[in-house]
């Protein structure tokens, strides 16, 4: 595999496809070699002291620091820390996900690698959900649009068995930003879940997510009501006695708002519980961002670029109740 590049190339930084994939990643240690180019693309760093340089290389695949003499593995640190599942099989389970327009569930993940239990596919699912978030990434730009959307969900309590569980079907509601391209079309999307649609819930999402100076189309809510105060440039559609429907006026968010609850409906069967929605939200803007891609590989290579920064999770932490659940 040639080393880490900005333009990653197909064949030589990623595989090209299924049968390339398998000759690749035969082993354990092709695993472990191909994320050891990914984590340290310029050559083995000490995650404790830093030092730069060739560390010695014990049993079970542990590095040790010749500096500083601690011992790390590639895995540690990463969402793979301290897993029990085969990096063989997370990498088989990567490309199949990535490869999947409209992504996989639990089950069907479980089915396709033969896992042991839905909870291990389910843990997996959720652990890569954390890595599709790339850090630093930019701010939406241009003109804008942003509304609230109710989505509905079943809140199925307990998330270790895919039966025989009862759900309660309830709406969130979540703040949705898209890009507006010229003449038309859309570009990026940003979506959170947020707990009003309010001043409070709404400006800080527009601050985290869009760039000053951009033109925010939203609605006659007073909740946008300083956004020019804040740097931005608004414009304000009030669709109460508007002979011009809110869908054509407003295309990009209720486009969006209705692709994503097809989503959920579809690939999850709208089995969401709202402490972990933003981290479905997180996958859905993933794959809406990047629907245009040629190449599944590319993908593939990115996400596990992304889970070799993306710090460890465990079921705890998963299923814990979040600020929603409160």
């Amino acid at each position: 595999m040639a080393a880490n590049t900005e333009m990653p190339k197909a064949g030589q930084d990623y595989p090209k496809n299924w049968s390339q994939f398998l000759e690749w990643f035969h082993s354990e240690d092709a695993c472990r070699e191909y994320l050891n180019n990914l984590r340290w693309p310029g050559g083995f760093v000490c995650p404790k002291c830093g030092t730069a340089a060739k560390p010695c290389r014990s049993t079970r695949g542990r590095l040790m620091c010749l500096h500083c003499k601690a011992q790390t593995t590639v895995t540690a640190g990463t969402i793979f820390d301290k897993t029990r599942t085969e990096l063989r099989v997370w990498f088989a389970g990567i490309w199949y996900i990535t490869n999947q327009k409209h992504g996989i569930s639990a089950l069907g993940l479980q089915r396709v690698l033969g896992l042991g239990s839905y909870e291990t596919a389910w843990t997996m699912l959720h652990r890569l959900r954390r890595a599709m978030v790339r850090p630093g990434r930019d701010l939406l730009h241009g003109k804008v649009e942003v509304d609230e959307s109710y989505l509905s969900i079943s809140d199925r309590k307990s998330p270790i068995s895919p039966v025989g569980r009862k759900s309660n079907t309830s709406k969130v509601l979540v703040a949705i930003a898209v890009e507006m391209l010229q003449p038309k079309g859309f570009g990026r999307i940003r979506i959170r879940q947020i707990r009003e649609g309010d001043h409070e819930s709404l400006i800080p999402f527009i601050q985290e997510t869009i760039q000053p100076d951009s033109l925010i189309h939203s609605d006659g809510s007073p909740a946008y009501r300083n956004l020019e105060e804040l740097g931005y440039h608004h414009r304000r559609t009030v669709h109460l006695g508007s002979d011009i429907p809110a869908h054509e006026s407003m295309p990009g968010v209720h486009r969006v708002a209705a692709l994503l609850q097809r989503w959920l409906l579809g690939t999850h069967h709208g089995a969401v519980q709202p402490g972990q929605l933003d981290y479905y939200l997180d996958e859905f803007v993933f794959r809406f961002n990047r629907r245009t891609s040629r190449s599944r590989g590319l993908l593939f290579y990115r996400l596990l670029q992304q889970a070799v920064t993306t710090s460890p999770v465990t079921y705890g932490d998963v299923v814990a109740p979040s600020i929603a659940d409160s």
